[in-house]
């Protein structure tokens, strides 16, 4: 099946194609620069001036923290509304249940104001054991909406409830279901 020829006509196609990448890079390299070049020029010596700059302020180093804004977490607590919550539960479902059992995740009966990794028979990532703590309903709007941020190591895999809304909703869904 394969004779002197073929092999040969193989071997000259791979070691052409290598041949035409290296002097494509080597081409390209001569052409284009990476970088500012401000470390090849030598001392006394007049650099090359940029086509153009393009201003960049400086942060003040507060970053995103800083410009989002404080929640009023009480008052959303006062207006939530446990309909909404129940519906936003749907997005839970998937994991977690509400009758005793556990899924993929443990159960949240009377989660609001339990322990944290505290139900029996769970084994819960190491993250969230040495988290500590109880699941409060301010604890519990933190860790919802941003999981991975607020316990490093979590096997929860949602990336959480961005409307703080939402969030208060499903906590107060969840302080009715014990």
């Amino acid at each position: 099946m394969f004779d002197t020829m073929t092999i040969t006509k193989a071997a000259g196609a791979l070691i052409g194609a290598l041949l035409f990448l290296m002097l494509a890079n080597w081409a390209a390299s001569a052409i284009y620069q990476v970088g500012s070049g401000e470390s090849e020029v030598a001392e006394g010596e007049e650099g090359h001036a940029q086509a153009y700059t393009i201003p960049v302020p400086e942060s003040t180093g507060g970053g995103a923290a800083a410009e989002e804004e404080q929640i009023d977490f009480a008052a959303l607590m006062a207006q939530a509304d446990v309909a909404a919550g129940e519906k936003d539960f749907g997005k839970c479902k998937a994991c977690h249940k509400l009758d005793g059992s556990d899924g993929v995740g443990p159960h949240l009966n009377g989660v609001v104001n339990r322990a944290v990794a505290s139900v029996g028979g769970f084994a819960y990532s190491d993250g969230m054991v040495a988290h500590g703590g109880d699941w409060t309903p301010e604890a519990l709007q933190e860790f919802l909406a941003n999981p991975k941020g607020v316990v490093q190591g979590t096997k929860m895999s949602f990336a959480g409830l961005k409307d703080p809304q939402d969030r208060a909703d499903l906590i107060a869904y969840l302080e009715t279901v014990q």
